[in-house]
């Protein structure tokens, strides 16, 4: 792509971005200062517009270029079509036959088999210091088996014991804990950095199949309430509190492979880094794709430092301007966007896994206090990457083994 001028870049973000309209053989094109639109008169031989800096330099504006740039994108599209009008055979749309016999021997088999991997993702968890006073601990295996098999089963912690007794009669823990105990190892803000450490591990089965990823965030509700009062109409108003979850996932499987929790009001931009930082350590990253929340041209170049291309939405107010990689996707964006937008809606693929996890662990958390939400939605996230590794091992037929997989190198 060759250096373009101030005006051919302003031209470039009007068509791009604004709304141009053909009228005859005249374009009415917007004004990026909001003076109205100017009329484009896009002649090969003299090109006319009646904006101020046209009719009093006499210079190509950039309004004639936008027109430029929204006709050249006419004809490539109108080109394409007649490309597929004069194929013998016009493809259908492209559809995703699922695996029935796969599917099936995955699902009917899952809660066994999730048990056992639990189990051994668990079992090389480094027993922490405990204190000498007070009564003895269970094992911190067993603990955090219980709490992600309890969150795996959707019931209360009463009417769970009944399968967490099954689960130490098949030697998966030594001793069931009760469910009391459950609900305090969840209050533990230790436990946090080693669930996130485990969703990490969990996903290390799938880095030699994914290599496109995307990002969003979603939220998690709560059984507690924040009330507040809006001044603007003079009435108390309430709502849900709710757990805000960032997370990375591969496009091909759904398994999720690096997540961060922040305030509920932070940020979108600023998990993003963090994200692809902990999902380049363990996998290769071809591409990332997200919505404009995450846009940035620091976020640009952090993803372009991994050797990965941002297939990232432009907000209505960006330009080519910026760093190298920005200027380039910008341009991917304008001039070939169709294909663009090929691999931004890769992006679906995060929607879908968080629809994956709300419906089969549900869209909110029992607990109640901060540390627990938290701890509880990590634990969701466990059950999800493991229930995806249960299904790949079906589809890809691949041998799924998590006792000994290395750990990540930040789980905090």
């Amino acid at each position: 792509m060759p250096d373009l001028s101030p005006r051919e870049l302003q031209g470039l973000q009007i068509a791009t971005m604004g709304r141009l309209v053909k009228r005859g053989v005249v374009w009415m094109v917007p004004s990026q200062s909001g003076s109205g639109p100017y009329e484009v008169s896009p002649d090969p031989l003299e090109p006319h517009c009646t904006c101020p800096d046209h009719e009093t330099n006499g210079v190509r504006c950039k309004h004639i270029y936008a027109v430029d740039y929204a006709m050249r994108r006419e004809s490539d599209r109108g080109a394409a079509g007649v490309s597929e009008a004069m194929a013998t055979k016009r493809p259908g749309r492209k559809t995703y036959p699922q695996n029935w016999r796969a599917y099936n021997a995955a699902q009917t088999r899952e809660k066994a088999k999730f048990q056992e991997l639990l189990s051994e993702l668990c079992i090389d968890i480094k027993e922490p210091i405990r204190s000498r006073n007070g009564r003895p601990r269970i094992p911190i295996h067993d603990a955090i088996f219980s709490a992600c098999f309890k969150v795996y089963s959707t019931m209360s912690g009463r009417r769970f014991m009944t399968d967490l007794q099954e689960a130490q009669g098949k030697g998966f823990i030594l001793k069931a804990p009760h469910y009391n105990t459950i609900f305090n190892y969840l209050e533990d803000k230790n436990l946090t950095p080693i669930l996130r450490e485990l969703i990490i591990r969990s996903s290390l089965p799938l880095k030699a199949v994914e290599t496109d990823f995307a990002v969003d965030s979603s939220g998690f509700s709560t059984s507690r309430f924040m009330r507040w009062f809006d001044l603007k109409y003079g009435l108390p108003r309430r709502e849900h509190d709710w757990v805000k979850v960032h997370l990375m996932c591969g496009v091909r499987t759904h398994v999720v492979t690096a997540v961060e929790i922040r305030d509920r009001h932070a940020a979108d931009t600023k998990a993003l880094p963090y994200l692809v930082d902990m999902t380049a350590e363990n996998f290769v990253v071809h591409e990332v794709a997200a919505d404009k929340a995450y846009s940035s041209h620091a976020n640009f170049d952090f993803i372009g430092r991994h050797g990965a291309k941002p297939f990232i939405a432009f907000k209505a107010n960006a330009t080519g301007r910026g760093g190298r990689l920005w200027e380039k996707m910008f341009h991917h964006f304008s001039l070939r966007r169709e294909d663009f937008l090929a691999h931004y809606h890769k992006r679906s693929n995060v929607e879908s896994t968080f629809s994956m996890i709300k419906a089969k662990f549900r869209d909110n958390v029992r607990s109640k206090s901060p540390v627990a939400m938290v701890n509880e939605v990590l634990c969701k996230l466990i059950c999800h990457n493991i229930c995806v590794l249960i299904q790949e091992a079906h589809e890809l037929g691949i041998e799924v083994k998590l006792q000994g997989t290395r750990r990540a190198q930040h789980p905090s």
